[in-house]
């Protein structure tokens, strides 16, 4: 590799490139430069989506699902841009996206990324928050960087899963060794340069530190919860086979009872249980 990994500067710029990268569809790239826009359109989305009957059907499938609580309710494209607004529509389009690639870079990750997603609803309907879609999308995002350093670094990353396995450390230490940044870093570089809402970067960038979240702590607090549940579940597979310490902040945060745990598990393992594939 022409390129040493370890420098920051290098590794970011790689990383800011990944919709060039030739490993990815056309489609991707062009959804990349329409949620990238700023001000794109509602109406222009829609035409987007419309437009590719596979993107469609996907897009269809997700929302009435088990991550956006709206089973069978929502019949077309115009309906789930009107429920869930510009931006989670645009986040959720990458979602569809990067969840079809999780599939082919790591066995076990979509899986993990979905039981997330419906953690972290769950959490979210409990403690009474209004952006239910907004928290799950960042359940479905909050790896992408493991899916950044899988397409663009696909041997360093395989070094990096089988280092933590073997040191028996979680996967994000075996990162910060290997490429002197962790995938939460490649997810917010990601989610900056294709203008990610604020609230959902946060989420993605500090899910392993969300004391140091500033424009969603709550919800960064949700989503890290809910990663750690659903590991601890055994539910899909996040590149290492340990279970982190919850953060203090975060559990200071969310003050959950037991019941409330409780409920939780029960939403994830609900989706396990249903063996219903989701998304395809």
């Amino acid at each position: 590799m022409p390129d040493n990994p370890t420098d920051i500067r290098i590794l970011r710029h790689r990383i800011e490139k990944i919709d060039m990268l030739p490993t990815i569809s056309g489609v991707v790239r062009r959804l990349t430069k329409v949620i990238g826009n700023p001000k794109t359109s509602l109406h222009e989305i829609s035409s987007f989506i419309s437009s590719d009957p596979a993107l469609t059907s996907r897009i269809l499938k997700m929302v009435n699902s088990a991550v956006f609580g709206f089973p069978g309710r929502i019949s077309s494209v115009t309906h789930a841009l009107t429920l869930l607004g510009l931006d989670a529509v645009r986040s959720l389009l990458m979602g569809v996206t990067v969840l079809e690639l999780m599939q082919t870079v790591m066995v076990g990750l979509r899986e993990h990324s979905v039981g997330c997603a419906v953690a972290a609803r769950s959490i979210a309907e409990i403690k009474g928050l209004k952006n239910l879609e907004e928290v799950s999308v960042a359940g479905l995002l909050h790896d992408i960087g493991k899916v950044i350093f899988l397409l663009e670094f696909p041997k360093d990353y395989r070094t990096v899963m089988e280092e933590a396995e073997q040191k028996e450390i979680l996967v994000m230490e075996a990162e910060k060794a290997r490429f002197s940044e962790t995938h939460a870093a490649a997810g917010q570089w990601l989610a900056e340069k294709l203008f990610f809402p604020g609230k959902l970067t946060d989420m993605i960038a500090f899910h392993h530190k969300p004391g140091l979240a500033r424009s969603a702590p709550l919800e960064t607090a949700i989503v890290h919860l809910a990663d750690i549940l659903v590991r601890a579940l055994g539910f899909g597979y996040a590149g290492d086979a340990f279970v982190p310490a919850v953060s203090p902040v975060a559990f200071e945060l969310l003050d959950l009872k037991e019941r409330d745990i409780r409920e939780v598990l029960k939403s994830i393992e609900n989706v396990r249980a249903s063996g219903e594939d989701l998304f395809w």
